[in-house]
């Protein structure tokens, strides 16, 4: 036996809803589910009474829903999308029940939708009197299936909707903790359990959620956001013990909850004359022990910020995503002709410049000094007015009597040498 429900004004929730009376539910479309109704006969009786439970429970959900209940799936679900209210077709009787239906409901291909409209066959009772073997010469397996779907005798098992795995692990603790040391104990049976149940699925972990409960009622989270799909307990549980020792909880622990976002497991081959790169686990441990000793804000690759501010830049976390990028960008440059390379002295040498009628004519700095042969410029470049840290420049490319190429800039009357062109 199969219940259907059909809303077709407002399908938010349905889903739900079925789920509250089973655990196996298909959602044939949007505004239609259909649930596998054997067994509520013990709870609610017939199954007009299933129908009303039903029912009753969508409406106090806020749905408004027509409610069929069949032998076959498929017939509940002509009968929900059919009739309005509350349908229930005894069994041997899909048939004479459904013969009134539009043959549209079935959702025919358009060609055949044509074809039907062409013969006449407008409702369920004159398809379902065409001989099965002449349709099926005409109309082909489809013809034969919307012919069984008239008749209601269309059997077939229901594709129940399944949720995606949640990987996560907890545990109520009997006395609050406060050293590391245990913490980290239980931490590894967590870890231990959760990978265990990762590798029988084969997947891998790309993140790292941990909520720890404290004992004075606040949550202290914590998220590890891995560059690459990883599947080994003692590198994660390495990487939260560096992460606690940076980020402590406020107070004794009183619950662990730890959560593993899963992704599919990497899959690499190295070259014969490629060499050899290191692990990703072990290349992920020693950055977040360099990031323990000079800070989180200093490990990392450089973004340039969307910004006019010479030199403005941020540090972002090593990521899968960034080294594509950065692949990606060099083999487009290796593409096009590059005939000139500028080398940015970080950070920029003070220089001291000598002007004549506002250009410069000698140039000193480290490393670097003598008369300018031919100068550039100046541009001129500001911004960040409103803020407290706002910056104005004058840039100009000078060419040295012995061939080098320079730049240099003037910002509040202080001269620097930026860099050379190669």
């Amino acid at each position: 036996m199969f219940a259907c429900l059909h809303a077709p004004e407002n399908p938010a929730g349905l889903l739900d809803c079925a789920q509250t009376f089973s655990p196996l539910v298909e959602q044939t479309a949007p505004d239609t589910v259909v649930l596998d109704a054997g067994g509520l006969d013990r709870i609610f009786g017939l199954p007009q009474e299933i129908a009303s439970a039903i029912a009753r429970h969508a409406g106090e959900a806020g749905l408004r829903v027509n409610v069929a209940v069949a032998s076959n799936p498929d017939a509940a679900v002509c009968a929900a999308r059919g009739f309005a209210g509350l349908s229930v077709i005894p069994y041997g009787d899909e048939a004479k029940f459904l013969e009134s239906l539009p043959v549209q409901l079935l959702a025919p291909s358009p060609e055949l939708a044509e074809t039907l409209e062409r013969w006449g066959i407008r409702r369920f009772r004159d398809l379902a009197r065409l001989p099965e073997i002449g349709l099926a010469e005409r109309l082909g397996p489809e013809g034969v299936r919307l012919r069984l779907l008239a008749r209601g005798e269309a059997q077939r098992p229901l594709t129940p909707v399944e949720e995606p795995p949640r990987f996560a692990a907890e545990m109520e603790l009997e006395d609050p903790l406060e050293l590391l040391e245990p913490l980290l104990f239980l931490l590894a049976r967590l870890l231990q359990e959760l990978c265990a149940r990762l590798a029988s699925r084969g997947l891998a972990a790309h993140e790292l959620r941990l909520r720890l409960r404290l004992a004075d009622g606040s949550e202290h989270a914590r998220a590890l956001r891995l560059p690459v799909a990883m599947l080994d307990p003692k590198a994660f549980l390495k990487l939260l013990q560096l992460d606690l020792s940076a980020h402590p909880p406020a107070a004794a622990i009183v619950r662990v909850e730890l959560e593993a976002q899963p992704a599919p497991t990497r899959a690499a081959q190295n070259g014969l004359f490629v060499p050899l790169a290191p692990e990703p686990e072990k290349l992920e441990l020693t950055l977040a022990r360099v990031a323990a000793l000079v800070g989180e804000e200093h490990v990392g690759s450089a973004e340039l910020l969307d910004t006019h501010r010479p030199g403005a830049f941020r540090i972002t976390r090593f990521m899968a995503e960034n080294r594509q990028l950065l692949q990606r960008e060099l083999s487009r440059d290796r593409q096009g002709a590059v005939s000139l390379a500028f080398r940015v002295f970080r950070p920029p040498r003070p220089a001291r410049v000598r002007l004549r009628a506002g250009q410069p004519t000698y140039v000193q700095a480290e490393e670097v000094c003598g008369e300018v042969a031919a100068c550039a410029g100046p541009w001129r470049s500001s911004g960040d007015w409103w803020r407290a840290d706002p910056w104005a420049r004058d840039e100009w490319d000078v060419a040295l009597g012995d061939g080098s190429l320079h730049r240099l800039y003037c910002e509040r009357h202080n001269w620097f040498l930026e860099g050379s062109y190669d």
